[in-house]
């Protein structure tokens, strides 16, 4: 009996060291940060947006060629909404409140500048310094995108806070406080 007992210890911690050393390393799902794009002609910077900050908001924050042959800040000129076109790129809001899935994406909509739509789009943290983003023009019409995590700051970055001078602007939609924030800026 004593055998069967000893054995059944031993196979019991032998399972607990095999699993503790066997687990993958936890990647954390919040894909907050400031991300290079694949091709490398832009920073996005993801935060958390929403009045109850449980989406994510994407803003260019650098751009290798910020400004067009006449040295003049690129336009979002293809936007269909006419108030838009006349904002500059950089700083512009791309990702628009993406919201987290069961299996720890976040899912919604990314804006092209480039021809004006809107596209479905999923992202997630690959590894800790990585981000995939799937975009799909329908629903088989697919494609991911690598990018990576910065730490460094760029000159022409925007490092400001969202809405202040020297940073990103929320479209309105996604610009409002959540009602915490609203409330303490309130009683002061």
């Amino acid at each position: 009996m004593n055998f069967l007992v000893r054995m059944f210890l031993r196979s019991l911690v032998a399972a607990l060291l095999m699993s503790s050393t066997g687990r993958a390393e936890t990647i954390p799902a919040d894909p907050s940060g400031t991300w290079l794009t694949e091709n490398g002609q832009a920073r996005i910077r993801l935060e958390r947006c929403g009045t109850a900050r449980d989406r994510i908001c994407g803003f260019i924050v650098w751009m290798k060629e910020p400004v067009d042959p006449r040295g003049q800040p690129l336009r979002d000129s293809l936007n269909p909404d006419p108030d838009k076109r006349a904002r500059a790129l950089l700083g512009h809001q791309l990702i628009l409140g993406l919201k987290l899935t069961p299996e720890g994406r976040f899912d919604g909509d990314i804006y092209n500048a480039e021809d004006g739509k809107s596209y479905a789009v999923s992202l997630w943290r690959d590894r800790s310094d990585q981000l995939k983003l799937k975009g799909c023009l329908i629903r088989f019409l697919c494609q991911t995108q690598t990018w990576t995590q910065t730490l460094d700051v760029q000159s022409g970055q925007l490092v400001g806070l969202t809405g202040d001078a020297g940073g990103p602007r929320a479209d309105k939609e996604w610009a409002s406080l959540p009602a915490q924030a609203k409330a303490k800026s309130a009683a002061k």
